[in-house]
């Protein structure tokens, strides 16, 4: 191949990133994240001791959603800025916020570009959110940066083999993301985290875990996310009627394939990586 045919081939297998972008929020911005997002607390509350937060601390909740971070480390007494770029996912989060009588800074900020001075914050925070961002580098250098040397980054990251990366895959094979994008669980994989975070990073700790989705079936779980889980969400409403029962029939076989509660109800345990990278 010549070289302006490589340099073509090249060209064109590097996405959209705005387009990307805007698509990515358009699907967190339908539904309504936080009826999935609420269940996933217990993560937040356990990163936050991961990264060992002291109280006074100057915590930030990067693609914050519905605040489970957030809440976990003003829970600690810690001040937190809880940023995210859909404003009704900050909108519930602050409901939780008031309801618990915290004390919590709300900003709309964009992962890629975060309105921060540099070395702003003690720890930077992120549970199944940064991860999304379409330029991973990117994203993962604005953390980087905001952090004071020899702060925590904690990250919350679902994995390529867990249940989350195979839903994902399930959707992929219906609706195919673009071309040439980076899939959002490379930031599961621990040589991926390295590539990352490498130079900015003194220490990095991961550790496997698994969080347990709870629900009556899996014909309950797929109606719920659906219904309001954004990128499911989406990817139902752009299929046409015998399609979307497809993609029904193939989530439902993947939930009950890893469904370890038996026929009575469902508990499916998917794998996330929790990250503490220490600030060089």
């Amino acid at each position: 191949m010549s070289t302006s045919a490589a340099l073509s081939t090249q060209a064109a297998a590097q996405p959209d990133l705005a387009a990307v972008k805007q698509r990515q929020h358009g699907a967190w911005s339908s539904g309504d994240y936080a009826v999935v997002g609420t269940t996933l607390q217990i993560v937040g509350e356990t990163l936050c001791e991961a990264v060992d937060l002291r109280a006074g601390q100057r915590v930030l909740d990067v693609a914050a959603g519905n605040g489970n971070a957030t809440l976990a480390a003003a829970r600690r007494g810690c001040r937190v800025t809880s940023t995210d770029y859909v404003s009704t996912l900050l909108e519930r989060g602050a409901e939780r916020v008031r309801a618990e009588h915290l004390d919590v800074q709300f900003q709309v900020a964009d992962a890629e570009a975060l309105p921060f001075e540099s070395a702003t914050f003690d720890a930077v925070l992120s549970t199944f959110g940064v991860m999304f961002a379409p330029d991973q580098a990117r994203a993962a250098s604005e953390l980087a940066r905001v952090c004071r040397p020899g702060g925590k980054i904690g990250l919350a990251n679902w994995t390529p083999d867990g249940f989350i990366g195979q839903m994902f895959k399930v959707l992929g094979r219906h609706l195919p993301p673009p071309a040439g994008a980076q899939p959002p669980s490379l930031w599961g994989m621990q040589a991926h985290l390295y590539s990352l975070f490498g130079d900015d990073a003194a220490a990095i700790l991961v550790t496997p875990r698994m969080f347990n989705f709870r629900y009556r079936s899996a014909e309950h779980f797929v109606d719920v996310f659906r219904t309001w889980y954004g990128p499911v969400h989406k990817a139902f409403a752009a299929l046409p009627n015998d399609k979307a029962l497809a993609l029904e029939r193939d989530l439902i076989d993947l939930l009950n394939r890893m469904n370890r509660a038996g026929a009575a109800s469902l508990v499916v345990p998917s794998e996330y990586l929790e990250i503490v990278v220490t600030r060089r």
